[in-house]
């Protein structure tokens, strides 16, 4: 009986947020956002460029940059073999993905955090490699576009994951030198390091409904300060009302909204009409 009663329920899913009950081939016709709420669920970076390249066309670059434990650091479970179990998992060798794609015609250098390895962290590799991506497109005057989900800097790196917060952020800043254009799209969560580096510093931010958007999560800051963060302080409406973010946009809205900002800010060459 216990077995018959399971198997009524597979396949369906209950948002955290409405606790409305949906089957999940309903997410596929949503974009995986909840049906009733617009909720977002994850989507996996594969899905991701599926729904922002034309054709889904992608061109992955540096690849070849991984995750390694620098440190020897070791907890519960040594940080090799925490990492050896998520290039096993995720089939990376680190948490963003990086390439050159079109978008609405437009040639654009995209980055994709995943969540599922490791929460997003950045660390030395994820750092790099995204460095790396940044100065391709500063060479080649393309646009940026990079896709944000992380849970911050990775704890298991120390400073060498910090370090990347400031190498990012000055990459980012040699593009806007030339006069390019960088989109940065939050999604959920954007947290810690990442929040505070090239996160919010794209040209225009957008974040995706309901969307986590902070430096500290509630508890922590509840620690620190004494005093709990009223709910919805941290999302994505709240960052619109406070001026952090530009637009709040719907998951199957977020692709028109970035080739409508690159052709409004691009040139021929890229985005070099783009005046500061």
């Amino acid at each position: 009986m216990e077995k018959v009663e399971q198997e009524k329920f597979v396949g369906w899913k209950k948002c955290s947020a409405c606790a409305s009950m949906f089957h999940e081939v309903e997410l596929d016709t949503f974009f995986k956002e909840c049906p009733k709420c617009s909720f977002p669920f994850y989507l996996s970076p594969t899905e991701r460029i599926a729904q922002l390249a034309d054709e889904a066309f992608f061109e992955e670059t540096f690849d070849e940059i991984g995750a390694k434990d620098l440190l020897g650091f070791e907890d519960s479970v040594s940080y090799k073999e925490r990492l050896s179990r998520m290039e096993h998992k995720t089939g990376k060798r680190n948490a963003i993905t990086t390439g050159i794609c079109k978008m609405g015609g437009n040639k654009v250098a995209l980055a994709v955090q995943d969540f599922t390895f490791m929460g997003g962290s950045l660390g030395r590799a994820e750092g790099e490699r995204l460095t790396w991506m940044i100065e391709d497109a500063t060479a080649k005057r393309l646009p940026v576009v990079i896709v944000c989900a992380s849970g911050g800097a990775r704890m298991q790196e120390s400073m060498f994951s910090l370090m990347q917060m400031a190498k990012t952020s000055a990459a980012l800043q040699k593009h806007k030198e030339a006069n390019l254009f960088y989109l940065s799209l939050l999604t959920n969560p954007t947290m810690g390091g990442v929040s505070a580096s090239y996160a919010f510093l794209g040209d225009i931010i957008l974040a995706e409904k309901e969307a986590l958007i902070g430096f500290a999560g509630p508890r922590v800051i509840a620690q620190m300060m004494g005093r709990k963060v009223s709910k919805g302080d941290q999302k994505a409406e709240f960052q619109l009302e406070h001026g952090m973010v530009d637009q709040v946009v719907a998951r199957k809205e977020v692709k028109e909204k970035i080739v409508y900002f690159i052709k409004m800010f691009g040139g021929k060459d890229g985005a070099s009409n783009y005046k500061r």
